[in-house]
């Protein structure tokens, strides 16, 4: 017994010289990483000179978090996480899981319904626009899409960095056809994914033959293309100043939300006048678009389509080995991933009524991957999470205004908002390489081992 405690207390020992050896190299990092970006800043004074600014307490601030953090993860958190994967190893594979886990789908789903009653209730209708506007349907949108990708990065393992352009084709779509010939929503919606899945085709016939890095380069390339097309192709979509003016969505075309209508929604109901009631429309429009877009990722996963997809993702030539046109494989993929995103376009540009080709750089196709990976490439769940996370993280960073109190009047926290947010995915991707609901489980496996006879083993049937 005194044997096996002194082993547990060396054992102890070591680990907290361990953590603290770590978080010193870590605060010795940040001080190198953050020295110019938070401890300097450049300013101008009244005669219209470049003074530098010393804000060392801001980066000790910075420091000290990096540290302690290092610490805490090594001495606490590291053990902790083995000691529960060695729990969940030993506990029995037939155990009943809470019920909430068991039932997070059906919880989710029933929160995000009573989600804009509960804001009108707790906000007013005016009051609840921000909270249905910014924290529901931008989050939806972004969950849309990252579904779509899902089905390209996640189930396929085709590596697409320029997913952005089919999101703009669907929403120049719908804004391009609904002045020009006065489509409404309901049939523009559809004939936008459409347009983006051809051109998902059209994507996917040059880079067959291509995989990792390479295939990356290619796609990166055509989203700039779309891009530079929106750009310059002035005499159809205006350039840089956009297309402004896009029709409102109805309800069936039976009540309208323009103002001037006769059919107008709060004239029927006789409602106060607020732009409150289209925002909570379209949410419940943007939630039914996504769950159909998780109902046909699901169902086509359990198709043979889906294992090919999977295959695919595992081993291409193995893949071509067992019969599988890796080519029709390819081509679904990309033409399904896209449809999804022409949809969430389209959709955008309805929420927005007006489109430019700002919305639509990389870096939007950088935080629609960095979701799918957070959240866990082929894992619906975990990939809603990281989108609410990172978006929803985003939007109430905005809101940081209780750090003027601690940093002075002059802090401004939208500078140090993607900072934040930067540190934030490091941390997880260290804390979560997989993302938060990492499953790279196939949908067809054995359930159980089956024993072969030695006969078969002789033959090379084993």
């Amino acid at each position: 017994m005194t044997n096996i405690a002194n082993t547990s207390e060396r054992a102890g020992g070591n680990l907290t010289a361990q953590a603290l050896r770590e978080g010193f190299y870590a605060g010795v990092i940040s001080l190198g990483l953050f020295v110019l970006f938070v401890g300097l800043e450049t300013t101008q004074n009244i005669r219209n000179e470049l003074v530098i600014n010393q804000r060392w307490g801001l980066l000790a601030i910075f420091v000290i978090v990096a540290a302690v953090g290092r610490f805490l993860s090594v001495a606490y958190l590291r053990p902790w996480a083995a000691a529960r994967k060695a729990s969940a190893a030993a506990r029995p594979v037939d155990e009943e899981v809470s019920f909430f886990k068991r039932n997070f789908s059906k919880i989710a789903i029933v929160a995000l319904l009573v989600y804009p009653p509960l804001m009108v209730m707790l906000f007013g209708v005016q009051g609840s626009l921000k909270w249905v506007d910014n924290f529901g349907i931008q989050i939806l949108i972004y969950v849309m899409l990252a579904w779509g990708l899902n089905i390209v990065v996640g189930l396929a393992g085709l590596l697409d960095l320029g997913y952005v352009a089919f999101y703009a084709v669907g929403a120049y779509s719908y804004a391009l056809l609904s002045q020009q010939f006065g489509f409404s929503f309901w049939v523009l919606l559809p004939l936008a994914g459409i347009l983006a899945a051809f051109w998902g085709m059209i994507l996917g016939f040059p880079v067959l033959r291509l995989k990792g890095d390479y295939l990356a380069i290619v796609t990166l390339a055509f989203g700039e293309i779309i891009r530079l097309v929106l750009i310059n192709w002035t005499e159809v979509t205006k350039g840089t100043f956009g297309v402004s003016g896009i029709p409102k969505a109805s309800v069936f075309g039976i009540w309208s939300f323009d103002v001037s209508a006769p059919n107008n929604f709060a004239k029927a109901f006789d409602l106060p006048m607020s732009s409150a009631y289209y925002k909570i429309f379209l949410f419940y429009l943007i939630l039914a678009l996504a769950l159909l877009t998780a109902y046909v990722t699901i169902k086509l996963r359990r198709m043979p389509i889906g294992r090919a997809w999977e295959a695919l993702r595992e081993d291409e030539i193995a893949c071509r080995s067992l019969g599988i046109n890796t080519v029709t494989t390819k081509l679904t993929a990309f033409s399904i991933g896209a449809m999804f995103g022409g949809f969430a376009g389209s959709f955008f540009a309805v929420r927005q009524g007006f489109v430019s080709p700002e919305s639509f750089v990389f870096l939007e196709s950088a935080i629609i991957l960095a979701i799918v990976v957070l959240g866990g490439m082929g894992s619906l769940v975990g990939i809603a999470i990281a989108a609410a996370v990172m978006v929803g993280g985003t939007e109430l960073l905005r809101e940081m205004t209780f750090l003027k109190a601690v940093f002075g009047p002059d802090f401004t926290p939208e500078l140090y908002r993607m900072l934040i947010f930067g540190i934030a995915m490091v941390v997880v991707m260290v804390w979560k390489p997989r993302g938060f609901v990492g499953s790279r489980e196939p949908t067809a496996f054995l359930k159980e081992r089956k024993a072969v006879s030695g006969s078969f083993t002789k033959e090379g049937h084993g």
